[in-house]
């Protein structure tokens, strides 16, 4: 369990959480999953308006407590009904809890979603449960399909949030870096169960996309994320960074829009952004947060690619590797943010060609790719919006990713490495 001053939890897994078996992956065959996710073609992101609702927003809150965060579950919950749903916004949140964390508000078991309406009492849910069921897995993308795909039945509006709450790894699932398989979040402490990024993806293309997908969770704003999903959703909204226990603050995002329902989704991005950024900044707590416009990747992967080439071709070999051992980087070493090692190779190099493509990726990426960020923290000057995995030795299993089998980023780390 990691600490900061008094007692404090991360949206993250990692091997300092003794008490929770975050890989032992019951009911998850990895290669299978991985090997039926067929790379999706170049598109724009396939979350389609609905014309017919009569609401604009639905807020979708998938909210896995069935681990040591469920106290932080809680809290968040009673933050959404300090706002509540309108006549122009429905706040949908699916809730899970298990014996051995927290006992408070009458120590119920089990998933309820919940239809959150407003209300001043911040110790208790008293939102309308109109679900309930005493044994769910939120560690399983086909029950979190379940809930994306009922709530939009029951709960229609023009443009939908999805927002998975739980601990969350970027590219390493927690434990021993050795036997690292795939990226994951939403681990659930009773299953043993994880979300890992292929599964996400079939996830979202299953419930037809969303506008925004926001990860409450630590690491997960990596390019090897993004990239999966990029097919499924507007934007992702995330964090570079490890997040503390508590998370999004929900009622200073979702009272501006429930004031403005008709904004789109890269403002309501934007404002789940500097609602993350303005709290950590207020409480004098570094942390990371931005919002990656998907229908950037598919360029961003080309020019990143371009600039690996000019970069191979020329054997800026010395260079490659200072970048990467100076480049920002975050809870897991191997995490580096994209931009900053761009930049210092950019800002080193004699060969010409490596300066030109590495300038043209960078300005892509601050004016199209990277819609807002907030580094929160002297710690994160060099923290730009969107992380790559940049290890020391390279991995097989990081092949089965879209990212690794459309960019030249694997290409990159093996010709790093000497691979």
């Amino acid at each position: 369990m990691i600490k900061i001053g008094i007692l404090s939890l991360f949206l993250c897994a990692n091997s300092g959480f003794a008490e929770i078996d975050f890989d032992s992956g019951k009911g998850i065959n990895i290669k299978e999953v991985t090997a039926s996710v067929e790379t999706p073609a170049v598109s724009s992101p396939k979350a389609i308006e609905s014309k017919d609702a009569t609401k604009e927003w639905t807020v979708m809150v998938f909210v896995n407590g069935k681990n040591n965060l469920e106290s932080y579950a809680l809290k968040d919950v009673n933050e959404m009904e300090m706002v509540g749903s309108s006549d122009r916004v429905n706040i949908i949140a699916e809730v899970g809890r298990i014996n051995g964390y927290s006992s408070a508000d009458g120590d119920w078991k089990g998933c309820k979603r919940f239809y959150v309406t407003k209300d001043n009492d911040t110790n208790k849910i008293n939102s309308n449960a109109v679900l309930t069921t005493s044994k769910c897995d939120m560690g399983s993308w086909e029950y979190m399909v379940d809930f994306v795909n009922w709530t939009k039945k029951n709960y229609p509006s023009k443009k939908y949030v999805l927002i998975i709450w739980n601990h969350g790894s970027g590219w390493d699932k927690g434990g021993d870096i050795t036997a690292i398989t795939e990226k994951g979040i939403s681990y659930d402490d009773e299953t043993g169960n994880n979300i890992n990024t292929p599964q996400m993806r079939m996830a979202l293309e299953k419930v037809g996309g969303v506008n925004i997908l926001g990860m409450d969770a630590c690491l997960m704003q990596m390019a090897e994320v993004a990239y999966e999903i990029k097919d499924y959703s507007d934007y992702v909204v995330a964090s570079e960074e490890t997040e503390p226990g508590d998370g999004y603050t929900y009622n200073t995002w979702l009272d501006p829009l429930v004031k403005e329902p008709t904004m789109d989704a890269k403002k309501l991005s934007v404002a789940m952004v500097n609602s993350y950024g303005d709290h950590y900044q207020s409480v004098n707590q570094g942390g990371t947060q931005s919002s990656i416009s998907s229908k950037s990747l598919a360029q961003f992967t080309s020019l990143t690619n371009s600039f690996i080439d000019a970069l191979i071709k020329g054997n800026d070999l010395p260079n490659a590797k200072s970048a990467r051992d100076r480049a920002q980087k975050f809870y897991y070493s191997t995490n580096k943010d994209i931009y900053h090692f761009v930049k210092l190779v950019v800002d080193s190099t004699q060969v010409s060609d490596v300066k030109v493509k590495g300038q043209a990726l960078l300005d892509f990426m601050k004016t199209n790719l990277i819609a807002h960020n907030r580094a929160v923290g002297s710690g994160y000057s060099n923290a730009y919006g969107i992380a790559g995995y940049l290890p020391t030795s390279y991995t097989t299993s990081y092949d089965s990713l879209s990212w690794a089998k459309d960019s030249k980023w694997d290409d990159l780390i093996k010709w790093i490495n000497g691979k």
